[in-house]
């Protein structure tokens, strides 16, 4: 399951010469895991294509209409869930807290609820324990993969792939709420939103999460055990 998150994190965070150098190590990693079906691998083929293949601008240009300039495909999972209401800033500190009390270091300016950063500690974690991380979200996963298919974009394979690794039924009721906290499409709004500073989470010795920045180094060492155990 290491591999294959970690490699699905780098997939999902903003298009980098390293990554696109490496798409390869990349694809080989999610087959050496072996957890992906047939048909879920096929599901995200397409998008290892498009980033061997396509200019790196064109990769970059196209990520950021999809999840910078979209409040409704945004990769932070507490906006779905909670909207503007007051419930998502202590959800992010909870959630915040959760990765400190496991041993990690949320570091380099991205919130805890960011799907690359969920997804990097969801795969440190113990297998049942990683999947019943994922199948917290898993209806936000759902929503997100229904939205990208209307979309006609690769990206949505990584939500089917991340619904399929959770093996949990979506909770008609929670993927309801999904879509009534949807927000506007405003870009004007987006960019007001990020003019906030991101909160840090630090804990001195703990084990560092540097957001998807370096991903690629991390899937090339997940074989070497992790620096730091997650607590039980």
């Amino acid at each position: 399951m290491k591999l294959t998150l970690r490699a699905l994190a780098a997939l999902l965070g903003y298009p980098s010469s390293d990554l696109q150098s490496n798409i390869g190590e990349v694809r080989k990693a999610i087959i050496r895991d072996g957890l992906l079906s047939v048909a879920d691998f096929s599901r995200i083929e397409p998008l290892l294509r498009r980033f061997e293949r396509e200019d790196l601008l064109d990769l970059q240009a196209g990520y950021s209409e999809l999840f910078d300039r979209s409040r409704s495909l945004s990769l932070h999972l507490f906006e779905h869930v909670h909207g503007d209401s007051r419930e998502r800033g202590q959800a992010m500190i909870d959630l915040g807290q959760q990765y400190v009390e496991s041993g990690f270091f949320l570091d380099g300016g991205e919130f805890p609820d960011f799907v690359p950063v969920f997804l990097e500690y969801a795969s440190c974690l113990p297998l049942e324990e990683t999947r019943e991380m994922l199948g917290q979200p898993a209806h936000v996963f759902a929503a997100l993969a229904e939205r990208l298919d209307k979309r006609g974009t690769d990206y949505a394979g990584i939500f089917h792939c991340l619904v399929s690794l959770a093996k949990t039924r979506i909770d008609a009721d929670a993927r309801a709420v999904v879509d009534e906290n949807t927000p506007a499409e405003d870009g004007a709004d987006i960019d007001a939103e990020w003019e906030d500073a991101p909160v840090s989470f630090n804990l001195g010795g703990a084990h560092e999460m540097g957001g998807p920045t370096g991903v690629v180094a991390k899937i090339r060492a997940s074989n070497r055990p992790v620096n730091q155990e997650v607590a039980r």
